[in-house]
């Protein structure tokens, strides 16, 4: 799925759900498997609190299999809403 690429350049990306088309961040941090080296997830910032003025508490850990598309500007999500 990923061509080679760099946290940094991964860092830059928007991540965006496809089921609703919310953004829900920049990648602040990634998930791997120690000994194989392989990605597991992507993690992002939650939502802020005090209305933006403070970060959130919680991180959305997004599992590898849910990345559909790791486009040039973002990277598309399948994250099924909560009812």
């Amino acid at each position: 799925m990923f061509e080679r690429t760099t946290f940094c350049e991964l860092r830059r990306k928007e991540v965006i759900n496809i089921c609703d088309g919310a953004c829900l961040g920049r990648i602040c941090d990634l998930e791997l498997d120690a000994c194989s080296g392989q990605l597991l997830a992507l993690i992002v910032p939650g939502p802020p609190r005090c209305w933006g003025l403070l970060p959130g508490n919680d991180e959305l850990v997004i599992p590898f299999c849910k990345i559909k598309k790791l486009g040039m500007d973002v990277i598309l999500v399948e994250i099924p809403l909560k009812p």
